[in-house]
Parts: C-alpha cells; sequence; structure tokens
C-alpha cells in the first residue's frame, strides 16, 4: 500500500470529517432567557429543543416518568405592542406551543395551490384546511389525534407579559420530539420569552440519544482498566529494562481511563440533575484533548522512530511541542464550545469556526506521521534490522488498517447525517461517537502489543547503527536463513521523502544522526 496516496486520502477526509459529529450538546432542562423569537414566513418562532424520549412501558397508575414540563413559562412582548390596545380588551395576542414527534413533521403548515408553505393558517388555507385565521395550521396524526399538542396562551388587556400555565404532557409513544413557541400575530414582533422546560426520560434526565452512552463508558472503562492491569504488571516486572517510549504509553492508557471514567460520572450527574455541571464537564474535556494530543505524538515520535533509529527527537522537539500546544489549544476550544454548559447546538458558523482548525491539524498531523513513517522502515530496510522491521511493518499494518476503517466509517457517518435531516434514528446515533473511542483504544491495544515491557526490551532500542548492524547480522547466521550479499549504504544519501510538506528538518536530522 502507498503510505502516501493513503496519508493524502486520510487527510481530506478528516478534514470533511470533522464539522459532522461531536458528542450531544444537549440539556434535558431547557432554561430560556428572554430568548427572543425569528421571522419564518408569515410566523414568529422560537424552537424549544428537540431530544429523543422513550415511552414508560409501565403501569398507567403508577408516577409518569417520561414527559415534558413546563415551567414559568412567560411571553414578553414590546411596549409598543401592548400600548396599541384598551385596558378593557379580552384577547390581545395569541402565543402557542406546538409539541410534536418527528414523524408528524408534516402536519404542521400547509400551503394553498402548492405555493409556498405557510406554518399561520392564511384566508386561502382557512378554506382549504379548514384552519383557524390567526393560528398555526395543525393536522391530527394518523396515530393519536391528540398530537401533535398545542397550548395557546393570550394576552390580556394591554400587559406586557402573560404566563404559559403549568403543564405537564405525557410522552406515550417513543419518538424524536419537537418543541417550538409560534405566534401568527403580526402585532407581536419583538416578542421574548423566558422560563424552562423538563424533558424526562424513564431512567432519568438524560437525552434518549445519550442514554446508551453512559453504559458504554462502563464498558470503555473497564476495558481501559483491564488494558492498565496487564501492562502495568509487565511494566513492574520488566521496570529495569524500560524504553521512553513505554513510559508514554503508560501515560497515554492512564488518560485514556481517566476520561471515560469522567465521561460516565458527568453523564451520570446529567442524568440525574437534568442539567450539565460546568466543573466536571470541563474537567473531562480538559483531559479528553489532553489524552488526544499526547496518543497522537505518541504515534509521531513512534513513527519517527524515537528511541528505535533515532535516540531523540533533536531539534524536532520543539516543532512536535509546539504542533502538540497547538493541537491541544484547538480541540479544547471545541470540546469546551460542544459541551460546557451548553444546552442546544451551537450555531453552523460558530461550529465551523472552531471545527476548521482542528480538522485542519489532524490532516497535517496524519501526513506526518505517514512521511516519518515510510523514512523510518526505509533507515531499517537500509540497516538490515529485521526485528525492527518487523515491529514497524505490523505498526504500519495497523495504521493503515485504523486509516481504512475511518474512511468507510466517515463515508457511513455522511450517509448516516444525509438520510436522516430530522434525526429519527436517534436511538442509534450514540454509535457514531461510540466508534472512535473504541478504534483510539484498539489502536493503543496493537501498541501495547509491540511494545510491550520485557527482558528484551533493550534490544529494540537504539544503539547505534554499527551495532545494529552486527546484531542483525549475527541473528541472521544463528538463524541460518541463506540471505547473503552486502547492502552498500551511502550515509549521506537523503532518504527523505518528497511530499507537499518537505519536511527538511527532519531529513537534517537524519543527517546528524
Amino acid at each position: 500500500m502507498d503510505l502516501r496516496r493513503l496519508a493524502v486520502l486520510a487527510a481530506a477526509l478528516a478534514a470533511l470529517a470533522g464539522g459532522w459529529w461531536g458528542r450531544g450538546a444537549e440539556a434535558s432542562i431547557h432554561t430560556y432567557d428572554r430568548e427572543p423569537f425569528r421571522e419564518v414566513g408569515n410566523a414568529f418562532l422560537l424552537s424549544g429543543g428537540s431530544e429523543g424520549i422513550v415511552a414508560d412501558g409501565a403501569d398507567p397508575a403508577a408516577p409518569a416518568s417520561s414527559f415534558i414540563k413546563f415551567v414559568n413559562v412567560t411571553f414578553w412582548r414590546t411596549p409598543e405592542a401592548a400600548e396599541s390596545h384598551t385596558k378593557m380588551a379580552h384577547s390581545t395576542g395569541l402565543v402557542q406551543a406546538i409539541l410534536f414527534e418527528a414523524a408528524d413533521r408534516d402536519n404542521i403548515g400547509g400551503s394553498a395551490y402548492g405555493g409556498q408553505r405557510s406554518i399561520c393558517c392564511t384566508p386561502d388555507l382557512a378554506k382549504l384546511e379548514g384552519c383557524k385565521q390567526g393560528e398555526v395550521i395543525r393536522r391530527p396524526s394518523s396515530d393519536d389525534p391528540d398530537w401533535p399538542y398545542v397550548l395557546d396562551t393570550h394576552f390580556s388587556a394591554n400587559y406586557l407579559s402573560v404566563k404559559l400555565e403549568e403543564e405537564q404532557v405525557l410522552i406515550t409513544k417513543t419518538g424524536m420530539y419537537n418543541l417550538f413557541f409560534i405566534s401568527c400575530d403580526p402585532k407581536l414582533r419583538g416578542l421574548t420569552m423566558s422560563g424552562k422546560t423538563i424533558w424526562r426520560n424513564p431512567g432519568g434526565y438524560l437525552p434518549g440519544r445519550m442514554a446508551p452512552l453512559m453504559k458504554f463508558y462502563v464498558l470503555m472503562s473497564l476495558a481501559y482498566l483491564l488494558v492498565m492491569i496487564v501492562w502495568f504488571s509487565q511494566y513492574i516486572r520488566f521496570w529495569r529494562d524500560i524504553l521512553p517510549i513505554q513510559n508514554w504509553i503508560t501515560l497515554v492508557i492512564a488518560l485514556g481511563l481517566f476520561e471515560m471514567t469522567l465521561w460516565y460520572f458527568e453523564y451520570l450527574n446529567f442524568n440525574s440533575s437534568g442539567v450539565r455541571p460546568v466543573g466536571i464537564t470541563t474537567w473531562v474535556v480538559t483531559v479528553g484533548a489532553i489524552r488526544k494530543t499526547v496518543s497522537r505524538l505518541l504515534i509521531l515520535s513512534i513513527s519517527m522512530g524515537y528511541g528505535v533509529v533515532r535516540p531523540t527527537l533533536g531539534g524536532l522537539t520543539s516543532k512536535v511541542l509546539l504542533l502538540g500546544l497547538t493541537y491541544f489549544l484547538a480541540s479544547e476550544m471545541l470540546d469546551i464550545a460542544e459541551n460546557v454548559g451548553t444546552i442546544n447546538d451551537i450555531s453552523g458558523k460558530a461550529r465551523l469556526f472552531l471545527v476548521l482548525p482542528d480538522a485542519f491539524l489532524d490532516a497535517f498531523l496524519i501526513l506526518w506521521i505517514f512521511t516519518s513513517l515510510s523514512r523510518t522502515l526505509e533507515k531499517l530496510q537500509a540497516r538490515r534490522s529485521s526485528v525492527k522491521l518487523d515491529i514497524y511493518r505490523k505498526f504500519t499494518n495497523a495504521l493503515a488498517i485504523s486509516v481504512i476503517a475511518s474512511v468507510a466509517w466517515i463515508g457511513y457517518e455522511v450517509y448516516f447525517k444525509a438520510t436522516d435531516p430530522f434525526s429519527e434514528r436517534w436511538q442509534s446515533a450514540w454509535i457514531i461517537t461510540a466508534f472512535w473511542d473504541v478504534l483510539a483504544l484498539v489502536l493503543l491495544v496493537v501498541i501495547c502489543y509491540l511494545w510491550a515491557p520485557s527482558q528484551s526490551s533493550q534490544r529494540y532500542a537504539y544503539s547505534g547503527e554499527a551495532a545494529d548492524d552486527d546484531d542483525e547480522e549475527a541473528q541472521s547466521l544463528t538463524k541460518g536463513d541463506g540471505e547473503v550479499g552486502m547492502v552498500k549504504i551511502d550515509k549521506d544519501r537523503n532518504v527523505g521523502v518528497s511530499n507537499a510538506f518537505s519536511l527538511e528538518d527532519e531529513a537534517e536530522e537524519d543527517k546528524r544522526e
């Protein structure tokens, strides 16, 4: 397999996939603080939230465990709108809360004579649909005539505000539920809203699409714990022969275990309280950003042959650390924006602004890793270091498989998103996030297997080119493999691989060695 072509393909697809998925940024207690309505067609609209809710199949006589509750929801109109009415007027403005399941989305709104679709009933639509002019067009669901669910709230006289009566809507059907607050009154331009809505599933406040991840993080924590136990037992047993690269592997395992455990407790707290605690969420995304950064630098260092074909990274150390710091900051900013204290998904423009640096750095890292790996393989082949070469070939195959799996999964993500614009397959959406955590763990296990602590660990360490050649030649004679011939090595030959970035600094480091 051509590593350079694979790297370019992976880099391009990494940049493409960067903006598609992130961890869910939802909360089951949606708080509104004088949120403004926006004009959409012939209506003023405010999104109240969207979550997957699982219907409770327990005894109907038991207390409801799946519901959406409206608490202290208050609508505010402008002073100009209020002053246009007298103190004696009865109903001076209507605001409607529309709650519907994603499958019933076409039951909201309509169009007259094939024209533009309207949310609010117009004179023409009143004749065709039988709707009431000035209200939201609603057609009963085929499954339940009471749905979509509508709550009406009327302003009185010339009051500036009106409060929606507290109500708890029971959820009897599993689905993706959407809540919108809509006004069809043109005089209510500038309408705002405050209050909160509480969304609850049978198992707690955790949104339906995120609930499976809590169990997933338990399993991931146990998997990391198992890897840690096996690795650390070997680490203690052969501590005198530990290589520097094995210390970094230990750090990555510890960070992975810590991150998965923190994600579990963050979800557990979210499930019990209904809000995302800022403190623990900040901790978990920071640990996650550190783990991702150290993991990438570990793979880059291994690909450069750190501790195997070169004793240090030399002049490249500062560049590698600078790249790591930049990646950490980009990843931290993106994760904080997506998770910490967030109720609804951040806007597309804001997300794109934060995703692009992260995706670009990932693409650059992929190119650098495969370029360095190609150079390291050339060195080992030139030195006839068969044992080290075998390890690096296995490492190369593992990386290639992981890239191919990533490319295939990115294609599936794009297909999943394109064919499910209304999140109707929300119950399986957690797999998208889980895959990347599983892939990172599998690649880490491969690295642990190839660089496992043992009494012969120092055989794989850098010991000078001449010593390496003598060792490999002796091993070859012992095995009697019949290999003959001498390979003349030009010490001054530039073994660098030409690429778009042409890493002259790394080539210079090779010459110094």
